[in-house]
């Protein structure tokens, strides 16, 4: 099982680079970042997790920007999105970001998907909160067709393109319904979730794993009702707080990646985690 990391980096904590150097040289699998692109002040919205909204969510940097300068210092670290907003973004450029990145660091990206739960910070983007997930498996379609080995045009309910030159193409080759970088889509479970992650994903990123064992056969029932291939599937539980036990429960339930929680901390503090979570690097 590869231990991943994930954290709120922002322009109070370690580094990119100096993350990445310490995360390849301690044997990690990956670096996955979170996205917001700016927290309202005026705010409804609650925090998913209850209570104030931390200092880092309006802090953060922008993860491809963060993963770039991480790529360009390691050679076998993963590098991955955790999750990017997809309904935030103009799907050309973010095609081409994605793309690229992959491209540059041989085929190490992994593109999060996810739907957020910030209604200001998505209206100030011009989304419609009650549409917000067919626009972004409408974006995932547009996306596809540009990382197409030829030029392939998209028509849909919220936005085209016609067909292109769009170079660099992802490196990773296509997968069933799936074009461009490995993708897994975040989220709770449910019928609609499930049948995105069946319809353009690699697999699955649930927020601290629990209720796997009730939901997973559901997944894996719809993945193959879908005609996806039974062993291709990936389950990749994100922002978990590692424990001997949660992991040997991970390992049971086929999970081959867990994504451990860093806290936003400066070099000395990310550092220190880094040591007592170097533990579980290696042996599960």
């Amino acid at each position: 099982m590869r231990i991943s990391t994930t954290i709120f980096l922002t322009d109070e904590t370690i580094t990119p680079a100096r993350l990445a150097r310490e995360l390849e040289e301690r044997g990690f699998g990956g670096l996955y970042l979170p996205e917001h692109t700016h927290i309202p002040v005026e705010r409804t919205t609650p925090y998913p997790a209850g209570g104030e909204l931390p200092r880092e969510y309006g802090r953060t940097l922008d993860p491809f920007v963060a993963l770039a300068q991480a790529a360009a210092v390691t050679e076998r670290l993963g590098l991955g999105t955790g999750i990017t907003l997809v309904a935030q973004h103009d799907p050309v450029v973010l095609a081409k970001q994605a793309a690229t990145l992959d491209h540059l660091s041989g085929g190490r990206f992994t593109l999060g998907v996810g739907f957020g739960w910030n209604v200001e910070e998505a209206a100030d983007h011009g989304v419609d909160w009650g549409t917000r997930r067919e626009l972004v498996r409408d974006r995932m379609a547009l996306m596809r067709a540009l990382w197409a080995a030829e030029p392939t045009a998209y028509e849909g309910a919220f936005g085209s393109v016609r067909a292109s030159h769009a170079h660099p193409k992802p490196v990773q080759e296509v997968r069933g319904p799936v074009v461009g970088p490995r993708t897994l889509v975040g989220g709770a479970a449910g019928p609609k979730l499930f049948a995105y992650v069946c319809e353009y994903a690699d697999g699955w990123m649930p927020i601290g794993g629990r209720g796997l064992s009730e939901s997973l056969p559901v997944l894996r029932e719809a993945w193959v009702s879908a005609g996806r291939d039974p062993g291709a599937l990936q389950i990749v539980p994100s922002a978990v707080r590692p424990a001997p036990g949660k992991l040997e429960r991970f390992a049971e339930l086929g999970v081959e990646e867990v994504v451990v929680q860093l806290p936003p901390a400066d070099e000395r503090g990310v550092l220190r985690t880094l040591d007592e979570y170097g533990v579980y690097v290696g042996g599960w």
